[in-house]
C-alpha cells in the first residue's frame, strides 16, 4: 500500500543542528529504528506522543535503537488520571506476558515526561507547544517552531459538537442549555484553529468523509475531510497533509479522493493531499 500500512510514526529532522524529533511509536517506529542504525551514532531523540492508544505506542518495543548503549531517548506524552505514568503505560507493553524483553534490560537512556497544554523550549531555537484534541482519550496536538517555521499535528481528533439537546420539539430540551453548548463547541474547535493558524504544514485526522462520519462515527474522535480543508483554508495552512486513514480505505480510493478534496474548491490557497507512507517533506 503506498497510503498507509504502519500505524503512525513522524520523524521531524533538523539536519543543520542534528536534532531528532518523532512524533508517535506506531508500527512505523521499527522502520524508523533500523534506519537511525545506518545514521551516526549514538541517536538521541525526542518522542512524542500524542495519546496512549495501543496502534500509536506499539512500535515501542520493536525500536531498535532503546537496546544500544549511548542512546538516549525522551519520551513525552499525556496520560489520563487511571494511567498512573506514561512510564508505565508506554512501557508496561513489555511486560514478560506481553513480550520476552523486559524494559529494564533496556541498554538505552529513556525518560519519560507527562504532558498537559504547555510550551516547552528544547534547545537550539526549537519550541514545542501543546493543544489538547477531541478524542475519547486524552490526546495532544504539537506545534512545532523553528527558524520561523511551523509544523503541526491534530490527530486523534473530531470536531467539537453540542453534546446538549437542541431540538426545540424533544422533551428534555432547555434553549440556555442548547445555546451553551453551542457556545463552548465554538469556542474548542476556534482554539484548534487557531493552534495551527499559519503553519507551514498541518498533519491533521481526516479519516472519513463528512457523510460517513455523520452517517456512523460521530463520537468517535475521528475527523472528517470536508471540515479539515476548510478548517485549514480558514487558519491559513500553506500545506495540508490529510492523515489517518480508514484501514479499510484502498489506495484506489484514496486516489479518487484526492482528485475529488485537494484542489482549490474544497481547500483554496492550502495544498492538500493525503499522506503516503515514507513521504518526505521539506519546509
Amino acid at each position: 500500500m503506498k497510503y498507509g500500512g504502519n500505524t503512525p510514526c513522524i520523524e521531524v529532522r533538523f539536519p543543520e543542528i542534528n536534532r531528532l524529533i518523532i512524533i508517535d511509536a506506531g508500527t512505523g517506529l521499527r522502520e524508523l529504528g533500523n534506519d537511525l542504525m545506518t545514521r551516526p551514532q549514538p541517536v538521541e531523540a525526542h518522542l512524542f506522543l500524542t495519546h496512549t492508544h495501543w496502534d500509536h505506542i506499539m512500535g515501542f518495543p520493536f525500536f531498535i535503537p532503546a537496546y544500544i548503549h549511548g542512546t538516549h531517548l525522551r519520551v513525552y506524552g499525556p496520560v489520563t488520571y487511571e494511567e498512573d505514568t506514561l512510564e508505565k503505560v508506554v512501557g508496561g507493553q513489555m511486560s514478560y506476558r506481553y513480550f520476552p524483553i523486559r524494559e529494564a534490560e533496556l541498554a538505552a537512556n529513556i525518560q519519560y515526561f507527562s504532558l498537559k497544554e504547555e510550551k516547552m523550549d528544547l534547545g537550539d531555537g526549537i519550541i514545542v507547544k501543546t493543544k489538547f484534541l477531541n478524542h475519547p482519550v486524552l490526546c495532544l496536538g504539537y506545534r512545532i517552531e523553528y527558524q520561523g517555521k511551523v509544523f503541526c499535528t491534530a490527530y486523534d481528533t473530531e470536531v467539537f459538537r453540542n453534546v446538549f439537546i437542541t431540538d426545540p420539539e424533544h422533551p428534555d430540551y432547555d434553549e440556555d442549555m442548547a445555546k451553551e453548548g453551542e457556545l463552548v463547541a465554538t469556542e474548542q474547535n476556534s482554539q484548534i484553529e487557531q493552534f495551527y493558524q499559519g503553519a507551514d504544514l498541518v498533519v491533521h485526522d481526516s479519516q472519513y468523509t463528512q457523510e460517513e462520519y455523520e452517517q456512523n462515527y460521530v463520537g468517535w474522535g475521528h475527523g472528517n475531510i470536508e471540515y479539515v480543508c476548510q478548517a485549514a483554508q480558514r487558519s491559513q495552512v500553506k500545506k495540508l497533509a490529510l492523515f489517518h486513514h480508514d484501514p479499510l480505505r484502498t489506495d484506489e480510493q484514496i486516489d479518487e479522493f484526492s482528485e475529488k478534496y485537494c484542489n482549490k474548491d474544497y481547500c483554496g490557497d492550502t495544498e492538500a493531499f493525503f499522506a503516503k507512507e515514507g513521504m518526505s517533506i521539506e519546509l
